[in-house]
């Protein structure tokens, strides 16, 4: 029979939409729990993807599309003008 795990414990790909508000109250938003989701994610990516015995380019290539998104939206104010003026 299967068992009943708490919204609180389950993963985000694991909760329900009905279950989806209840599951975000329950987060933990203070600054050190914050520091503590990063560092998680942190953690997760370098040992999936850095510390490994064969190493590929593939985890520093996540980091590098990161990046170009990131500043890519961050220049977008200024890009948005660009495209629409003539030049002539």
């Amino acid at each position: 029979m299967a068992s009943v795990v708490p919204v609180k414990e389950k993963k985000l790909m694991d909760v329900k939409l009905g279950e989806l508000p209840s599951w975000i109250l329950m987060r933990d938003f203070t600054p050190s729990g914050i520091v503590g989701a990063f560092q998680r994610g942190y953690y997760r990516y370098y040992n999936k993807y850095i510390n490994v015995k064969k190493g590929s380019i593939a985890g520093l290539n996540m980091v590098l599309a990161a990046y170009v998104l990131f500043s890519y939206c961050f220049s977008y104010k200024e890009l948005k003008h660009e495209r629409r003026r003539k030049y002539h």
